[in-house]
């Protein structure tokens, strides 16, 4: 019958082991406060231009991308403006648009009628096991 007693092999393997998971989780954890902190540093003080999916009701007398131009257009200013905006247009999902827009933009198409919320853009990185690479869904 083995033992664990200090000395033994099976002790030492058993150390060996728990200070590799303690590294391993020491090290996750000061990585995801890195990427906490890039994370927020992004997100604070830009009056840069960013790219936002707008929910809208559906409409109902109107082609979709015309409405959503026309949505636009009220909280830009103007049609060329809303046009230079907006991304894309969704119809089947989905009813709403994206488009790039400044802060002042984002509170200025949340009051428009029709508009049910206003939410930032995200890209997701996803990992292949074993690292190397991986895929980017917006």
């Amino acid at each position: 019958m083995q033992t664990f007693a200090p000395g033994t092999r099976v002790y030492h393997l058993i150390i060996i082991v728990f200070f590799f998971f303690f590294f391993f989780c020491l090290s996750s954890f000061f990585a995801s406060i890195v990427m906490a902190d890039e994370y927020t540093g992004e997100a604070t003080g830009s009056s840069e231009a960013k790219v936002h999916i707008i929910y809208t009701e559906k409409p109902t007398d109107e082609e979709p991308k015309t409405y959503h131009l026309r949505t636009l257009s009220s909280a830009l200013g103007s049609e060329e403006a809303a046009k230079d905006a907006l991304i894309y247009s969704y119809k089947e999902a989905a009813s709403g648009f994206s488009a790039k827009l400044t802060p002042e933009q984002v509170a200025e198409i949340s009051k428009q009628p029709g508009v049910i919320q206003v939410v930032p853009s995200q890209t997701y990185q996803l990992h292949k096991p074993g690292g190397g690479g991986g895929f980017k869904l917006t």
